[in-house]
């Protein structure tokens, strides 16, 4: 069946009231637009832009648009979005002239909305257009003014600059609001990098080698999850800081392999590339998330990995003390180093979250550690920035487990271009690092005596 036809800033706004509403996440929202209304290459680029951009800026339209409009709260939600949407266009992009811009945003609320909507939506952007928006240098605290001009939370900038000084969360902020490229890993149990960059490129895709990862491709133009390689098996979307875990771990050969929270299968599926004869264990709580797995596994013709539903707190359930070499614990957190990926994460999180969920990170270690054997490593990760849900975690699991120990050959195991950011035992990954996802890994050691 056919979808009506809507314009681009119609469907934008519907994901916008999506990810508002029903806390969608922004990026499914836009593939499943991008389907249903089967948009061209150049729309679904406009999509794209309008969409993540005024999500990742909200609350410094939200401060532009605070002089010209009287009732925020009580302004309907969508009124509010189609402002957001034609202000960001107003101010960030250049390609369309604000008369243009108005016009359609008045369009689309003669289509929604009675006429006193119509005539407000039309006044404030016109007064806009006039006057301009306010300047930020108005704004006179300094964490409060890169919270607005980089559109995050306060208590989220400040609790940064208290665990990572001014400069350093200046940069993650603005990095943020950056698109970040598509990368990808090669499996090279069927295909050498090498060879698979020409057959890439005379699909039609712009991609040159990872200066960081031997395994990994930078996509500087179009999507490699529609490629032939793709469905060939021959590579897998991957983040860059994530593919820095497999060879922390370090698995090789015969190595018996846990990996908890697995779904939904990247990073098991870089493990079992990198075995010959070794097993990898993936664990996840919810069997739709399994099935990822399982997919992975088929699609890259890997057999040596095995799922099983289960919560990984309960690993000790299903397995014998002291039965793996190598363990994964790439723990649930509050995904503060995907920001550019996941926009909408900086609105939804709070510090109760991190709270929570340090407590969780810290049971899925107890619960890995009985499970390693002697001698044996265990890899603690997440994809956050956050010192509570990292090296805090990290020193309170070390200090509680006396029989193991730092695992200080752990720069020795990261590619070239990443050792010097590694300290003894832990990596953390800022955005600004690699123009990778922010990311955090720590080392351990069951000692052998």
């Amino acid at each position: 069946m056919t979808q009506t036809k809507k314009s681009v800033r119609e469907i934008a706004l519907e994901i916008l009231e999506s990810v508002e509403k029903n806390q969608s996440y922004s990026n499914l929202m836009l593939n499943n637009m991008i389907n249903k209304y089967q948009l061209s290459s150049a729309d679904s680029g406009l999509l794209t832009e309008i969409s993540y951009g005024t999500i990742q800026r909200k609350n410094t339209l939200d401060y532009y648009l605070k002089p010209f409009l009287k009732n925020p709260k009580k302004t309907m939600s969508w009124v509010l979005n189609l402002l957001r949407l034609s202000v960001y266009q107003m101010v960030y992009l250049d390609k369309v002239p604000d008369h243009a811009i108005i016009y359609e945003a008045v369009e689309i609320s003669k289509k929604r909305g009675h006429k006193g909507i119509v005539s407000m939506v039309n006044g404030i952007l016109r007064n806009i257009q006039r006057s301009g928006v306010p300047s930020l240098e108005d704004i006179q605290d300094p964490a409060e003014r890169l919270a607005v001009s980089t559109s995050h939370p306060l208590w989220l900038v400040q609790r940064w600059i208290n665990q990572y000084g001014y400069e350093k969360t200046a940069l993650m902020c603005e990095l943020n609001l950056s698109a970040p490229l598509q990368t990808a890993r090669v499996n090279v149990k069927k295909i050498s990098r090498s060879e698979l960059l020409p057959i890439l490129r005379e699909e039609g895709f712009y991609v040159e080698k990872s200066e960081v990862l031997p395994e990994a491709i930078v996509c500087l133009r179009g999507n490699l999850a529609h490629s032939e390689s793709y469905k060939l098996g021959y590579l897998s979307i991957q983040d860059e800081s994530s593919m820095l875990v497999a060879h922390a771990l370090g698995a090789e050969g015969n190595d018996a392999v846990l990996d908890c929270c697995a779904a939904p299968g990247g990073k098991t599926a870089h493990i079992a590339e990198g075995l010959t004869t070794g097993q990898v264990y993936a664990l996840d709580l919810h069997e739709h998330k399994v099935k990822l797995i399982k997919q992975q596994a088929e699609r890259l013709a890997l057999r040596n990995i095995k799922t099983i539903v289960t919560d990984s707190r309960k690993a000790g359930d299903h397995f014998s003390k002291e039965g793996f070499d190598r363990i994964l614990v790439d723990a649930p957190c509050s995904g503060l180093g995907v920001m550019r990926r996941k926009p909408d994460v900086k609105y939804t999180k709070t510090k109760d979250d991190i709270m929570k969920l340090a407590t969780i990170q810290e049971q899925l270690l107890e619960a890995a550690a009985p499970l390693l054997k002697k001698g044996g490593r265990l890899i603690y990760s997440t994809c956050t920035v956050d010192r509570e849900e990292n090296d805090y975690i990290a020193s309170a699991f070390l200090e509680k487990h006396p029989e193991f120990e730092k695992d200080t050959e752990l720069p020795e195991r990261l590619p070239e271009a990443i050792r010097d950011k590694a300290e003894e035992y832990k990596l953390q990954v800022f955005p600004q690092d690699l123009g990778s996802d922010g990311f955090f890994i720590a080392s351990f050691r069951k000692k052998v005596l």
